[in-house]
């Protein structure tokens, strides 16, 4: 059985590509995000047909934001899909609402922190209460699971902090920003190894580029396995 604490980010155009992913990693693989950047290239089809067909474990990253009611009727609707993860914006109205959607299904409300992509001078840009980045991310996780989300993403860096955390018993903590040693940055900022992230308290790391850009995609996903193994 493939360990499912690497998730694969099948952040490529379209199901097609998505399958051709899936198809080069075969049984090394079981956990597999699909993001909003594949939605309109079928990313719900290509859902349905790794989980449905292939028995993979679904992680759907559609980050939602809208009034409660918006986010209940489409969290309602995508657990139709059998999804195990599925994220929104961790404000605490957003979370209250997902969780009224989820109800009578098996999916896994995770709530987005402070996106791995930005730092410090991007809060500021954005009008984010000043302060220590790593701190309003801690603020915004326990509230969050104050909430009700089943977990939190959330940087590396800032897993062992959320770990800590006394809502954080029981719940999810899932690691975007995971770089193997020596892999380019790309568009991360806030980083760190997949057998760190674990050892900070990371459940899951999602692992993307390092993996479907490789000449050879399962011994880069094998790699990054026995790292963490």
């Amino acid at each position: 059985m493939a360990d499912d604490r690497l998730i694969v980010a099948l952040d490529v155009p379209n199901i097609v590509q998505g399958l051709q992913v899936a198809d080069a990693l075969g049984d090394a693989i079981s956990f597999y995000k699909i993001g909003l950047g594949m939605l309109t290239g079928g990313g719900l089809a290509l859902a349905n047909e790794l989980k449905g067909e292939r028995g993979k474990r679904i992680f759907l990253d559609m980050k939602l934001f809208d009034i409660g009611a918006t986010v209940e009727a489409a969290v309602r609707g995508l657990c139709q899909y059998d999804l195990d993860f599925l994220t929104v914006h961790g404000d605490p109205q957003v979370v209250r609402a997902a969780g009224e959607g989820k109800r009578g299904s098996n999916t896994k409300i995770l709530a987005v922190t402070i996106l791995t992509s930005l730092d410090r001078a991007d809060l500021d840009a954005n009008m984010i209460v000043a302060g220590d980045i790593a701190e309003i991310t801690l603020a915004r996780a326990a509230r969050a699971l104050e909430s009700g989300a089943d977990g939190v993403i959330a940087s590396p860096q800032e897993a062992a902090m959320i770990r800590a955390l006394p809502q954080a018993k029981g719940k999810l903590i899932v690691t975007p920003g995971v770089r193997p040693a020596g892999a380019d940055l790309d568009d991360q900022k806030r980083i760190a190894t997949p057998s760190q992230a674990l050892a900070d308290g990371a459940d899951h790391i999602v692992v993307g580029r390092p993996i479907w850009a490789a000449k050879d995609m399962r011994a880069a996903a094998q790699a990054i396995l026995a790292d963490i193994a």
